[in-house]
């Protein structure tokens, strides 16, 4: 079951509470699996991720583990709220996340957005919550993806982390 990492602290009191690194691996491997839910056709974005997760101003956050995203996460999917594709540089060459989504038949306004109304998939609405706390534990049952140090590293230190490391 999904808990986020105030309440997995608590619950495992007794135990030897998770490093930060361990919640960070954990949050990829939940993140991965909510945009592997994402059927083919539709966006999610990185606020509705991250709302989903239980962190609703998180989406720079998700933004941040997508840029890491391992083969066989259709990244493509997740876009920002405006529906623009701000992740396209992740890609590798100009224009091919949006080809890709055009080839899921995603079609695109004149001013390059994608219609959030018509194709937008939020996990938090379009999922029971059964759903959701099923993709989320079956994702907290499997390895855990290692973030990088780089990812850590702004996962703990950007002020607009929810994992800011506070420093006395």
């Amino acid at each position: 079951m999904y808990l986020p990492e105030r309440k997995l602290v608590n619950a495992m009191a007794e135990e030897t509470p998770p490093t930060r690194g361990q919640v960070v691996a954990s949050l990829k491997g939940q993140v991965y699996a909510l945009v592997r839910a994402c059927p083919a056709g539709k966006v999610t974005t990185y606020g509705w991720i991250g709302k989903a997760l239980g962190y609703p101003r998180g989406a720079r956050m998700i933004g941040w583990i997508m840029n890491e995203s391992p083969e066989g996460v259709p990244a493509q999917r997740v876009i920002n709220s405006k529906g623009e594709l701000s992740g396209s540089r992740a890609f590798g060459q100009r224009g091919r996340m949006r080809k890709l989504l055009e080839a899921e038949g995603i079609t695109f306004s004149e001013d390059e957005r994608v219609d959030l109304k018509r194709y937008g998939w939020d996990p938090s609405r379009d999922l029971s919550s059964e759903e959701l706390q099923g993709i989320l534990a079956d994702a907290s049952a499997a390895a855990p993806v290692a973030p990088t140090p780089r990812l850590l590293n702004l996962i703990l230190n950007d002020p607009a982390s929810p994992f800011r490391e506070e420093t006395p």
